[in-house]
């Protein structure tokens, strides 16, 4: 934290005092930075704590889901998507999706819309990563730091960190800390193997324990869940305003390319050891008490406290990345996307800096006491965000290549889609399953199927600008 800290200092020396550096840090983004910044965010308590119980409870097929088949959707995305974003921010010099489509469709509305359905998610996950820190340090030190005095030191660090270093301080540390957990997570899972003899040893224990972990499906892996989950998170992801902003910040289309070619390797690099873990430790008699996290107390069984409290501080490190850019893509939706359109549209670059920073504490405190509550597990928290950014992934592809697509039509989807799956969630007029289809992925082909039959049946406004995804965009 100290480090990060510091990193942050010297990001705010030589920063500019302008909302599009706070942001996006001048579009400079190389090759490395871009890559590891949105490793190192989307990596978060869902990933060392969440997955990993997973794998203890139900098997290590998670790996399949998280690993292999989001890293390749995600890639894909990163290049449909991103790419065609990453084209229109240079030309149009846009911060955020919501910016993007709200001028392509000329409505302030749908600009607000797309941002308070992306502040609804981000919302819950952003306390997925308190009630990470929180667990994590509880666990760690026995209870010597309680749940709530450890979420509230994460939660001042954040805010702190996120109002002096802005994107570029961000990002700096996002390359540091997705380093430092990967090596870490490895050196784990090399320890915990040469503790209990090796990859065969702990595979035999867990064949004698729950032989049914080594097999390809099970009650809970259905394919029918495994693909509405690969799915649902993949486009999920993309739609993540911390992981959208970022298709805005590299530097040319040479560091974009190479960055989504690499990121299926990354992913498999660090869910395979962190998963594993979580399924060898059913096998090897880790005791896991009820509501606790499988990956600290498999560390603190088979490697020095020193060695455990490392790895944790790098999920720590990753909870933290995760969360400080979500509370900066956050702070930039409500800025750009909500103040500025409805309460004071002349808003000056120096002002909105400020604005941006004071929503980022709102924010950051909001989800902190909605922390203490802990509504929800980290699964079902991660997983209902995940689903509920899903959402916005078909209208927003569509829109980006279909010319056809008119304001009513991308509105509807949007709209229609979210409705669905919150009814899913808090209603039984929807229900949560459809033949082991889950509503997240019902809801995405909802979503698509009101966008284009709307669109089909509306004509465009007049006041739409439908050339500007098509011409004048050098692509190759």
């Amino acid at each position: 934290m100290f480090i990060a800290l510091l990193i942050g200092v010297l990001a705010y020396r030589v920063a500019e005092r302008t909302a599009e550096d706070f942001y996006l840090a001048s579009r400079t983004f190389g090759t490395v930075v871009l890559l590891f910044t949105t490793f190192a965010t989307l990596l978060s308590a869902f990933t060392f704590f969440a997955g990993p119980n997973v794998a203890y409870a139900e098997g290590p097929e998670w790996v399949l889901v998280m690993g292999l088949m989001d890293g390749i959707i995600f890639a894909i995305l990163w290049y449909l998507i991103g790419y065609k974003q990453w084209l229109l921010g240079q030309q149009h010099e846009y911060v955020t999706l919501g910016e993007m489509l709200g001028d392509r469709f000329a409505s302030r509305r749908l600009r607000g819309l797309v941002a308070g359905v992306s502040l609804l998610w981000l919302f819950p996950y952003v306390m997925l990563q308190q009630v990470g820190a929180g667990t994590a340090l509880e666990a760690l030190t026995e209870g010597a730091v309680p749940y709530a005095v450890g979420a509230g030191l994460i939660t001042l660090f954040m805010i702190l960190y996120v109002v002096v270093a802005g994107m570029r301080g961000i990002a700096w540390t996002d390359t540091l800390q997705g380093a430092f957990m990967l090596v870490t997570t490895w050196l784990a899972m090399v320890w915990v193997l040469a503790v209990v003899g090796g990859p065969s040893v702990a595979t035999g224990a867990l064949e004698a324990e729950a032989a049914h972990h080594l097999a390809l499906g099970s009650d809970h892996y259905t394919p029918q869940w495994m693909l509405s989950t690969a799915i649902t998170i993949g486009f999920g992801v993309a739609m993540f305003p911390q992981v959208n902003q970022r298709f805005f910040a590299a530097g040319s289309r040479t560091v974009l390319k190479r960055s989504f070619a690499l990121w299926p390797i990354l992913c498999v690099l660090l869910f395979v050891p962190s998963f594993m873990l979580g399924a060898w430790a059913r096998g090897l008699d880790v005791s896991i008490a009820e509501g606790e996290n499988v990956l600290p107390a498999m560390l603190a069984e088979f490697t020095p406290t020193w060695f455990a409290a490392l790895v944790i501080a790098g999920a720590m490190a990753a909870m933290m990345s995760s969360s400080d850019s979500m509370l900066l893509s956050g702070s930039s939706y409500f800025t750009r996307d909500l103040y500025r359109p409805y309460l004071e549209m002349d808003l000056s670059e120096r002002r909105e800096d400020l604005i941006a920073r004071v929503g980022v504490v709102l924010f950051a405190t909001g989800a902190f006491v909605a922390s203490l509550y802990n509504p929800a597990t980290l699964f079902e928290l991660g997983d209902a965000a995940f689903s509920g950014f899903a959402q916005l992934a078909l209208p927003v592809l569509v829109a980006l290549y279909w010319r056809r697509t008119t304001r009513a039509g991308i509105t509807a989807g949007i709209a229609v889609s979210q409705v669905f799956y919150l009814s899913s969630l808090f209603t039984a007029v929807v229900p949560s399953t459809y033949g082991g289809w889950t509503a997240g992925l019902v809801g995405m082909g909802v979503g698509l199927l009101v966008t284009v039959v709307v669109s089909l049946v509306t004509s465009p406004a007049a006041d739409e600008r439908r050339a500007i995804y098509f011409e004048g965009l050098r692509a190759d």
